[in-house]
Order: C-alpha cells, then sequence, then structure tokens
C-alpha cells in the first residue's frame, strides 16, 4: 500500500482529527483515510486489506492445514441448546 504524507496541517485540524480518532477509538490514520474516502466519494466501499496478509498465504502445507482444521473442529459444532 502507498503513503503519502500531508504538509501544513495547522493545530486546529491536527487537535480535531486527534480528537475524533480518541473519540472513535481509531487511530488517526484511519481516520484521515476515512475522511479521504468521504471526500473522494469512495465511502462506503468495503476496504481492500488483503494485501496486507500477502506474505501470510498460503504458507501451510497441506498437513498443516489439515491439523489445523482438526484441533478447531470442535469450534464449528453448534450446540443449539445453547441458542434458546
Amino acid at each position: 500500500m502507498k503513503s503519502i504524507s500531508v504538509h501544513g496541517i495547522d493545530e486546529e485540524m491536527e487537535k480535531a482529527i486527534k480528537e475524533r480518532a480518541k473519540n472513535e477509538g481509531k487511530s488517526v490514520n484511519k481516520i484521515v483515510k476515512e475522511l479521504v474516502a468521504r471526500s473522494l466519494g469512495m465511502a462506503g466501499r468495503p476496504p481492500d486489506n488483503r494485501a496486507e496478509f500477502e506474505d501470510l498465504c498460503g504458507v501451510w502445507t497441506e498437513e498443516q492445514a489439515s491439523e489445523f482444521m482438526e484441533l478447531i473442529a470442535d469450534l464449528e459444532v453448534v450446540d443449539a441448546k445453547e441458542w434458546q
């Protein structure tokens, strides 16, 4: 993912961005990205975070994946009594 530096942010804007980030429990970076997306009419699109995890894709062998699925098999079982 590319990075962009924004120079010349005045104190009032910086304070507003940081306050919004704090109030929403998000990072300043996330808030700025949301604001830019909204201003460009891109709000509402699902984020494409796949690139962040590319280094993890395909690193398990078939055996490791199978072992993992066996270990979590009990998590896939739904007990109907627990949902009443």
